[in-house]
């Protein structure tokens, strides 16, 4: 409670957010910048470090995105708000019933937390992976179980043309060197540096006019050191928007543009070679001597709808390394509703559903709210939408408030959880910097659980 004019206390509204990437962020952050209702925010991670993607999604060499942090960083130091990591919530934690009854209202923030599969033969092989695996790997997450195929290939493809995939395919592409200024763990860097990958193919089964990446990643890829980027002018010719772009919206047509310029490049003869692929469709993952060796697939024709139709014509490209980029899917929370169909939590403007009705209390935003779509921004009005919801609720919230409700954190250390609070992620931010001074560079992340843990309970 807090004191106002007269004695009289006031009503605070106890808010947890679940999960500390941008939509659990910027839902802390609408809920502290109103003043109609007073509130405290905690915002819990099942990991020990805050901003879920902006740290272990963003590719190490995108310093302007990953700049974001500092945005981020400024709304968990709020007064208002409390950063407390290390708390899963469901099994193995605190069960989603008993974070509502520590708090007035949980927001859950959790995410797309797992892959969409291509469903073809050969998926599983060795060599087959998830972008998200890989992108795990450079990224340090505690989770990563990447086993070092890399060493292995010669060739690489990437399936799917979003920013995902232009990122895992710069990172195959770009030298070690230029990522030592980054904070890349040092295992990844080696990796890296010691990598045979000469050829990096970056394959959509459909046309350039429809690819999902942003213009700006896209032209990167002509800036590396030392790879070059190959588009066969007669494949982009395929799409109907190729000889004119003009009624595409206008990051679609500059992308047939950058591809245009592409193709007009001459072979420059450097080491590494980035091939942007159109109207293939994967079929198969073939195994040479029990190892990913090829990928095959069809040749994908406009259908005039929009879509593409298979042509009956196939094309073999060599890999020993394939990583598939084709989308998220968010999983179901244990004690919430779940829509498989669309992999979200049934919502109304942000508050969840149980069998058509308003569940008291219980809000989502994000991709859980809305599915894996927009970019780090589109998560903002997504935030504020669930918020405005949540406010007008409030007054219903504050007169359900048991009486000598007490700080949330005593119920959470009552479940067994030890959360890691501001102060110990300042103290992995240290040990990361010093762990990059170690090696002549800046600070350099930690991926292993136990070091987190024990790096964020010193003092």
């Amino acid at each position: 409670m807090l004191k106002a004019s007269r004695g009289r206390s006031v009503a605070v509204l106890h808010v947890a957010v679940v999960g500390s990437g941008p939509s659990g962020v910027y839902s802390a952050q609408s809920l502290v910048q109103q003043d109609r209702v007073p509130v405290r925010v905690d915002v819990l991670d099942r990991l020990p470090c805050p901003y879920g993607l902006v740290r272990y999604g963003v590719a190490p060499d995108h310093e302007k995105i990953k700049s974001l942090q500092n945005n981020l960083r400024s709304v968990l130091q709020d007064d208002r708000v409390r950063f407390l990591g290390a708390v899963e919530v469901g099994p193995g934690g605190i069960a989603t019933r008993e974070l509502l009854r520590l708090y007035d209202a949980v927001v859950y923030c959790v995410g797309a937390a797992t892959d969409r599969r291509l469903g073809v033969p050969g998926e599983d092989l060795p060599g087959s992976w998830s972008a998200t695996e890989f992108v795990s790997w450079y990224s340090a997450h505690p989770d990563a179980h990447w086993n070092g195929a890399l060493s292995a290939a010669r060739s690489a493809v990437v399936i799917g043309v979003g920013n995902v995939a232009v990122d895992v395919t710069r990172i195959l592409a770009r030298g070690a060197e230029e990522l030592t200024g980054t904070d890349m763990p040092g295992a990844a860097l080696a990796a890296l540096e010691a990598s045979t990958v000469r050829d990096v193919y970056m394959v959509g089964r459909r046309g350039p006019s429809q690819a999902k990446f942003t213009t700006k990643e896209l032209r990167e890829l002509g800036s590396l050191a030392d790879a070059e980027v190959v588009v066969d002018g007669a494949e982009l010719a395929l799409d109907p928007h190729f000889i004119d772009p003009a009624a595409l919206p206008a990051v679609n047509r500059r992308n047939v543009e950058a591809l245009r310029a592409f193709a007009e490049r001459p072979p420059q003869g450097r080491g590494r070679r980035i091939h942007l692929r159109f109207f293939l469709r994967p079929v198969e993952l073939i195994a040479h001597g029990g190892h990913l060796g090829t990928v095959r697939f069809e040749r994908t024709l406009p259908d005039g709808k929009g879509g593409v139709s298979g042509s009956g014509a196939y094309e073999e490209i060599e890999a020993q390394l394939a990583l598939r980029s084709v989308g998220y899917r968010g999983l179901p929370l244990d004690g919430l509703p779940f829509d498989e169909r669309g992999g979200t939590v049934p919502h109304d403007a942000g508050r969840v559903l149980r069998q058509g009705a308003h569940s008291p209390g219980e809000y989502v935003a994000g991709w859980i709210k809305r599915g894996p779509t927009g970019v780090i921004g589109t998560n903002r009005p997504c935030a504020k939408e669930t918020v405005s919801s949540l406010l007008a609720d409030a007054p219903q919230m504050l007169a359900a408030q048991p009486a000598g409700r007490t700080d949330p954190l005593d119920g959470l250390q009552a479940a067994g959880l030890r959360p890691v609070e501001w102060t110990g992620w300042q103290a992995i931010e240290r040990a990361e910097t010093a762990l990059g001074a170690s090696l002549g560079r800046g600070p350099v992340k930690i991926g292993d659980w136990d070091a987190l843990l024990a790096a964020a309970r010193e003092r």
